[in-house]
């Protein structure tokens, strides 16, 4: 049985020091993360905008339409328990620059294919391939950041996601109302490209890296490890429960804004996104606070942001609606930058697959929630959409202060 301790690091790595604030190669691997996390987010969800376009042209109800991200998140969810051993054995960059050009590269076909059905298969393929971003950034991180600005770095990173989504959806929805949503997709394919190659240039080549051989002993080993945990199972949930009431507002939202009494445009609902800004700035100053406060006590108050968001939303004022959305972004993107950054502090071995379990569960509830939140909207309107989402935060928040008495598993965790 092959061992699932890592392999010594190169003695250049071992006297190297890690990547501190405040350098050029911190600035470097933040940009470029920043850019692939961008990318990453781009197009993943730049169909959600576009959802009630596909229901007009495909003849489709809202939960059907929704398909369009919900094929890709749960495929790139069944990517992630590959990707993530996968890098632990070849290496992180090298994962991470061929998935970012794949996905461009799917998104540009996708908006030549003329069939419903031949869409899905691109988009499901585009999740599978962006599995080899997303669930190795984390790691990365995790290894070449000191671990006194890992908040920091992991929060840069989820403001690229961030601005990303926001990017997606507002390129998307605004070019929707004048050209076709091929062109649209075809735009964003291009911006992905651009982004991967600037992503290859400027992310450092690991140091601190220890290949552990991919075997089945290896990844059961991991597993144990991982689920033995006294965090990070608890960490894996919060991470479904938080993005499926994500996934689940922002889903059917569109479809709210579209219909009396607000009867926005595309352009309109596209434009909305920006509530995504305060993501960006939330993660990052979550993530420094967390430095200097702890995780445990900076968590769970970000998911009562998204309680009281969800809240707001169901004000009839478009004011107080987009509020909500506001302060929902907000404690999310925090909740989110948390989480994941706690998930690379207490994974001592095998952090490609830590990550991977926590995406996993990130991606599965986007999946399932996204989806079955139209069950919700069809039935009872956006008021049933919000109970959903307030009992899906309602768990979470009773997750997040169990989690507030874990000890720390290292210094500075």
């Amino acid at each position: 049985m092959n061992s699932l301790a890592a392999q010594p690091a190169p003695a250049s790595a071992a006297t190297a020091p890690r990547i501190e604030k405040g350098t050029t190669q911190f600035r470097r691997t933040c940009w470029a993360l920043f850019a692939a996390g961008f990318a990453s987010f781009a197009l993943l969800y730049c169909v959600q905008p576009m959802m009630p376009a596909f229901s007009t042209a495909f003849a489709l109800n809202a939960a059907q339409s929704s398909l369009a991200l919900s094929i890709s998140t749960i495929a790139l969810a069944i990517g992630l328990l590959i990707t993530g051993s996968l890098s632990d054995a070849i290496g992180r960059k090298p994962v991470m620059v061929t998935a970012l050009c794949a996905a461009a590269l799917l998104t540009l076909l996708s908006s030549l294919v003329p069939g419903w059905h031949a869409f899905l298969l691109l988009r499901a393929l585009l999740g599978l391939v962006l599995s080899g971003q997303v669930a190795v950034a984390m790691s990365y991180l995790s290894e070449e950041v000191d671990p006194r600005h890992l908040g920091l770095a992991m929060g840069l990173y989820i403001s690229g996601n961030s601005l990303g989504g926001m990017g997606g959806r507002l390129i998307g929805g605004v070019l929707l109302d004048f050209f076709s949503w091929q062109t649209a997709l075809a735009a964003l394919g291009l911006l992905a490209l651009l982004a991967a190659l600037t992503f290859w240039r400027l992310l450092p080549d690991s140091r601190y890296f220890q290949a552990t051989p991919l075997s089945f002993a290896n990844l059961a080993h991991g597993l144990r490890l991982h689920f033995s945990d006294r965090g990070l199972p608890w960490l894996f949930l919060e991470a479904f429960l938080l993005v499926g009431s994500f996934a689940a507002l922002f889903n059917y939202m569109s479809f709210r804004l579209l219909e009396p009494p607000y009867g926005l445009s595309m352009s309109l609902v596209g434009l909305l996104s920006v509530v995504y800004l305060s993501g960006t700035y939330s993660s990052t100053q979550a993530g420094a606070l967390a430095d200097r406060l702890g995780r445990h006590r900076v968590f769970w108050p970000t998911i009562l942001l998204m309680l009281g968001g969800v809240l707001l939303t169901l004000c009839t004022p478009l004011g107080l609606v987009l509020a909500g959305m506001l302060l929902f972004a907000f404690g999310f993107f925090a909740a989110h930058s948390l989480a994941s950054s706690w998930v690379g502090r207490r994974a001592l071995q095998a952090r490609g697959q830590a990550s991977s379990l926590y995406l996993f569960s990130f991606y599965a509830g986007s999946s399932v929630a996204g989806t079955v939140g139209g069950l919700f909207w069809q039935h009872g309107g956006w008021t049933g959409v919000s109970l959903f989402i307030a009992a899906l935060l309602g768990l979470a928040l009773l997750v997040a202060l169990r989690l507030s008495y874990l000890p720390p598993k290292q210094a500075l965790a």
